[in-house]
């Protein structure tokens, strides 16, 4: 309601020769851009466009999250491309400009959705031509009016009045006439007269009406958590019907469903966290404690992704300077470029006794590029590198470096067959000495999620004695710092520090921090004990014991690509319907057997057929492959690369259930 300019103009790129194909909606929350996106997506299919939605809040702080949302996009004749809550992935702007947009069909039409006015290198250097700016207003009144009806309020009188003081807000006037229709004319705008925050002021209105009992609970949980599903509502709230609890928190209006489950409007999250502990500290403690330990074990089974949702409820800025996704609106994880060389080079050397670190840090970058990390900023520019290696995956250089070298052999000899990450570099080239740096949090979260590990066990990190902000986090995360491995390169101390994540792994160093916040026992990596340990070992021995006389699912071309996809995270691939065997070793290893048997098989010997098995095996199966490095070692252009990729992938599942056909 009240969007037919906006909606006139939409309809007028949806045309062979669209007057833009870039278009930059913004507004602040609740202003309606993403219902706005859907009425866009449902006119656009009518004409013959295939719809494209990468949602801000689904994309974690690891390479190529946005390519592979997309999927093979640019295979595609007419896609629409619907970027929401881009402010989350703002720092995208110009690797979409320089990389992605130019490589799309020349019919595509990309919407970007946010609440940040865009920045002007949209409107310059020829981009002026192909993009516009659409600021979304707030609603007018007789569209304000309109929507109040529609959500049930017949009183005219407080319906004029809730319109006059929501300001034009679709969400505030969403919810307010929601509360209004449940409370009738005990309810109006005047009651609530003090509100420098609209939403906020409004949530605590409807906390009061539409929100009782369970409901007021569940949407704490939301509010608590960044993704909310029904399988945390059971284990969270065990006296609630967890699928109607589950499915009234997905038909709220301040509640967007994501990858994974539902998230509250970030506005109105925010509000009900504050008003959840000013109202009830007591229970905003209990469920935070609640939430830490349902994805606790959830992350003994889903793998090392959870750690973000984990990281998400320790509020140590300490702990958040070095791990997290903080900064993930402002800056985004991307692999080591050739052409960053002369920029790492020019931040090295302005640094004491930088020239010499740089000289024993370049080789790396050059020979083993592959375990380099870096953050760049919305202009694409380099602001961070991280260098992290496993004493598994660690090549010849890393090896004779002689900071990293040590550190690798001590790895080795003191943790033989366990989970290990070893950081020789993180550096910040941007920060100023604050005390959270958004670019070291996605440095390391993005190197542990890259690293192929699923629950780290042990981190050598190195500290420089130097950097208070540095020697803080040490300290918060109860480091050991290993004095015979500190390495000296002229004035340059880099200390090594070593955190031991407890035998439960780092998914169990963060729960620890999160119950060390609560009072429940002190930050950092403790032993996990109790029923909830119990509970995590009954359920993985139950799913071992089971395996064998389970029978095997039917193969499907959707199990074979998540296989592929899963196949460096060991638990998700025991997992799989597709998986055989007692053990969750065992598991594993057998899908990984099926798949190397149908990428060894599945094709011919033309050059062609070799590329589509060289495709899959160094997207996929290799460890140490990504999909960007396969294209650009194959000297394939990204969109022929997931075009080609997605092909081969099909080939494969053809050939499986071939195979096991009856």
């Amino acid at each position: 309601m009240g969007r037919e300019r906006e909606l006139a103009f939409f309809d007028s790129l949806l045309v062979d020769d669209p007057p833009a194909q870039v278009v930059l909606v913004h507004g602040p929350g609740g202003i309606g851009k993403s219902t706005l996106l859907r009425e866009v997506a449902r006119r656009a299919a009518g004409r013959g466009y295939s719809t494209h939605l990468v949602e801000g809040r689904d994309l974690a702080p690891v390479p190529g999250e946005i390519e592979s949302a997309l999927g093979d996009v640019s295979a595609v004749a007419q896609p629409l491309i619907l970027f929401d809550t881009y402010e989350r992935m703002a720092a995208a702007d110009g690797w979409l400009r320089a990389r992605l947009l130019p490589s799309l069909p020349a019919r595509s039409v990309v919407v970007l959705a946010g609440r940040t006015t865009p920045e002007h290198a949209w409107f310059e250097n020829g981009w002026e031509r192909l993009a516009v700016e659409l600021k979304l207003e707030p609603m007018p009144p007789d569209a304000a009016l309109s929507l109040v009806r529609a959500h049930g309020l017949t009183d005219s009188d407080l319906a004029e009045q809730l319109v006059g003081w929501a300001d034009g807000s679709p969400l505030a006037l969403a919810l307010a006439a929601d509360a209004a229709v449940r409370d009738g004319v005990a309810w109006a705008p005047h009651n609530i007269h003090e509100h420098p925050n609209l939403v906020q002021a409004i949530l605590h209105r409807i906390a009061k009406t539409e929100l009782d009992g369970n409901n007021l609970d569940v949407a704490a949980v939301a509010a608590i958590a960044r993704v909310c599903d029904e399988a945390m509502l059971r284990d969270v709230l065990p006296e609630v019907d967890a699928t109607a609890a589950d499915t009234w928190l997905r038909e709220r209006t301040f509640a967007e469903p994501v990858a994974g489950g539902t998230a509250l409007h970030e506005i109105v999250r925010q509000a009900m966290r504050a008003d959840l502990r000013s109202r009830d500290p007591e229970r905003d403690r209990e469920l935070r404690r609640r939430i830490a330990d349902h994805l606790f074990l959830k992350g003994l089974r889903a793998g090392p992704r959870t750690v973000v949702d984990l990281a998400e409820l320790v509020e140590n800025p300490a702990i958040r300077w070095g791990f997290g996704a903080d900064g993930s609106t402002t800056h985004r994880p991307d692999l080591w470029r050739a052409e960053d060389a002369a920029v790492a080079r020019e931040k090295f050397l302005s640094k004491p006794s930088g020239a010499a670190w740089w000289d024993l840090t370049e080789p790396i970058l050059e020979q083993a590029p592959e375990r380099v990390v870096t953050v760049r900023d919305a202009h694409d520019t380099l602001c961070g590198i991280a260098i992290a290696v496993t004493p598994d995956n660690a090549s010849p250089v890393c090896e004779q470096d002689p900071c990293l070298g040590p550190w690798i052999a001590h790895a080795r000899a003191a943790h033989p067959g366990e989970e290990v990450l070893i950081w020789r570099d993180s550096v910040d080239f941007v920060a100023h000495g604050e005390i959270t740096s958004p670019v070291l949090s996605i440095l390391n979260t993005a190197a542990i999620l890259r690293s192929g590990l699923n629950n780290l066990r042990w981190s050598y990190i190195p500290i420089d004695p130097a950097n208070a902000a540095a020697v803080a986090f040490a300290e918060a995360v109860a480091t050991t710092h290993l004095t015979e491995l500190d390495c000296h390169v002229g004035e340059k101390v880099v200390q090594c520090h070593q955190i031991d994540h407890s035998d439960a792994g780092l998914l169990a160093s963060m729960r620890a921090a999160v119950y060390g916040e609560l009072g429940l026992g002190a930050p950092g990596p403790v032993r996990l004990g109790g029923d909830l340990e119990a509970l995590g070992a009954a359920i993985l021995a139950a799913e071992e014991a089971a395996a064998p006389v389970a029978p095997r699912a039917p193969v499907t071309s959707e199990l074979v690509r998540d296989a592929l996809r899963s196949l460096h995270q060991p638990l998700e691939l025991a997992a799989s319907p597709l998986a055989r065997g007692a053990t969750p070793e065992e598991r594993a290893a057998s899908v990984r057997a099926e798949l190397e048997d149908a990428v060894t098989h599945a094709f011919g010997d033309s050059p062609d057929e070799q590329l589509l098995r060289a495709i899959v095996r160094r997207g996929y199966l290799d460890p140490d492959g990504s999909h960007e490095l396969a294209a650009d070692e194959l000297h394939v252009s990204r969109a022929t690369y997931f075009r080609r990729l997605k092909t081969a992938s099909a080939r494969v599942a053809d050939y499986l259930i071939a195979k096991h056909s009856p």
